[in-house]
């Protein structure tokens, strides 16, 4: 029976899952994936990613269901996302950073039917399974790290391995319908106080963003990237990947991240682009091997989480000899909103960039009235790649789409010439002495005046007398010697007094998610009581 609705959004619809068709129908034998010895084009990318999905809906999965994944970076977390994709079924990302609990939570909050799990990872799933009835399937992964072997347990739910799941399945695109805006993935984002916040991302949101990331990143077929940032982090996923499989470039998959082991890599793998922290980026520099490879294929180099210290910025940008670009945004935008360009690295040090060309970008006041340029508040975004929602969490819904923006959490101000300046987290403002201080002003100074710095977080912690004191925790570059005294001195030459930390706390490194963001929260819960004692 013809089935007018069924074809017409087989034509029309947007859908995450068919940008790997189009680019294997389009450029069948250009390399897709890279990991470890497994090289595959994208005609046999697709053809594997086929098979995962047909087998899935043999199992019975189809538009609506959810399926968590708990992988790191591997040629079998694409194949999952994107067969989820083609099917409709929300991919579920796990952070590996999470503990058990937190798993738990997911699965129940999301209604997982499935989990799709590295076998070494097994020891923290089946403490979460307990009281998940609702998971029907565990599908497992082959082991890409140390750890203890699957057990298959006894029971529900069925437990299976990937390549059984997916033997004599058909390569065949899967017929499915899927609308534009139905979920692709529920990315989980970490809370300090209460359940991690599932944030809708739709098919026509990432695929907006990721054509948008595209342009705006200048990615083409020929490039090949470094994926070393975590595939569950929007970041990686749908700044980086999801773009580059539009194109049909090339992604080389990376375990994590490690100086010379990166630096080899851009030589024997001739990779043009790399993403990763600042953090990564000075590793490498300070790396001895950093003069020894041939880094000449590099066109682009993208940095996230924070602004590069000007120092450092220069100093990439001499040895490394290639454009670098800033992407900031957010989870719940998909994740880029502005774009801080090669040509404004050093006119405007320190700004996040302009805007993309999907997203609007304004400042707002607590009352909901837009600001004019160069007035301070709140950071307010429109564009079609926003999420659909937090899942199940309605007043959290209404409370981030109030005065109908979604509103970041975060406070800036337009320059004149219309470049954006990010000041803090709303949470990080300090309020000191009856003043608000933007704990991110601080940090940069202090980066200015201190070269022996290799990273520094400014927060407020309690005081009787200032309500909350600056304190600034700052990590030495190896081989040097920071003293908390001599650190204050600079900062007083850079800085208004009412800005100069109350004290420096010298540490040997700093508390980190594990896509590498430092946990200011969990800095200010440990010193707590610095100045009650």
């Amino acid at each position: 029976m013809y089935d007018m609705a069924r074809n017409a959004n087989l034509i029309q619809r947007m859908n995450i899952g068919d940008t790997v068709t189009r680019s294997a129908w389009r450029s069948p034998g250009h390399l897709a994936v890279v990991d470890g010895e497994r090289r595959l084009d994208y005609r046999a990318f697709n053809d594997e990613v086929n098979r995962v999905a047909n087998s899935l809906v043999a199992s019975g999965y189809g538009r609506g269901d959810a399926l968590v994944l708990m992988s790191g970076n591997s040629l079998e977390f694409l194949l999952l996302y994107y067969a989820c994709a083609k099917l409709g079924v929300a991919c579920v990302p796990i952070n590996l950073g999470w503990q058990s609990s937190e798993v738990g939570y997911v699965l129940g909050h999301c209604g997982a039917r499935g989990v799709a799990v590295e076998a070494q990872l097994m020891g923290k799933l089946l403490p979460a399974l307990d009281g998940a009835g609702h998971v029907e399937d565990v599908i497992v992964l082959p082991s890409t790290g140390a750890g203890a072997p699957a057990s298959t347990g006894a029971g529900a739910p069925r437990f299976i391995g990937l390549e059984e799941l997916t033997a004599g399945s058909s390569s065949a695109e899967p017929d499915a319908y899927v609308e534009d805006r139905d979920p692709v993935t529920y990315l989980y984002t970490s809370g300090t106080t209460s359940g991690p916040k599932g944030v809708v991302g739709s098919h026509l949101g990432i695929y907006m963003e990721s054509i948008t990331s595209a342009l705006e990143l200048g990615f083409n077929s020929s490039d090949r990237t470094a994926a070393m940032m975590p595939m569950f982090h929007t970041a990686q996923l749908n700044g980086v990947i999801s773009p580059l499989v539009i194109m049909g470039g090339t992604i080389v998959v990376q375990r994590g991240f490690d100086p010379a082991a990166l630096l080899e890599l851009i030589e024997t793998e001739r990779i043009t682009h790399i993403f990763g922290l600042p953090m990564m980026y000075r590793a490498m520099l300070d790396h001895p091997d950093v003069t020894k490879r041939d880094l000449s294929s590099l066109r682009r180099a993208t940095y996230a989480m924070a602004p590069m210290p000007d120092d450092d910025l220069r100093r990439a940008l001499e040895v490394f000899k290639c454009d670098f670009s800033l992407g900031f945004g957010q989870t719940e935008m998909a994740p880029i909103t502005t774009v801080f360009k090669p040509e404004q690295q050093l006119t405007h040090t320190g700004s996040v960039g302009s805007p993309t060309c999907s997203v609007q970008v304004g400042i707002m006041d607590d009352q909901g009235k837009l600001l004019e340029w160069g007035e301070t508040g709140e950071i307010v975004y429109r564009g079609p790649q926003t999420m659909e929602g937090y899942l199940h969490d309605e007043a959290a819904t209404a409370q981030a789409f109030a005065h109908g923006w979604f509103h970041s959490g975060d406070i800036g101000h337009f320059g004149p010439d219309g470049v954006l300046w990010f000041d803090d987290r709303k949470k990080d403002v300090i309020k000191t002495g009856g003043e608000n201080v933007a704990s991110i002003e601080v940090e940069r100074a202090l980066y200015a005046a201190e070269p022996r710095i290799a990273e520094v977080v400014v927060i407020g912690l309690p005081h009787e007398r200032w309500g909350e004191a600056i304190t600034a925790v700052v990590v030495p570059r190896e081989g040097e010697v920071l003293v908390g005294e001599e650190v204050l001195a600079t900062a007083k030459q850079r800085l208004a007094g009412f800005k100069v930390p109350k004290a420096v706390i010298v540490a040997g490194e700093l508390p980190r998610t594990s896509t590498g963001k430092v946990q200011k929260h969990v800095l200010r819960e440990k010193l707590g009581d610095f100045y009650r004692s």
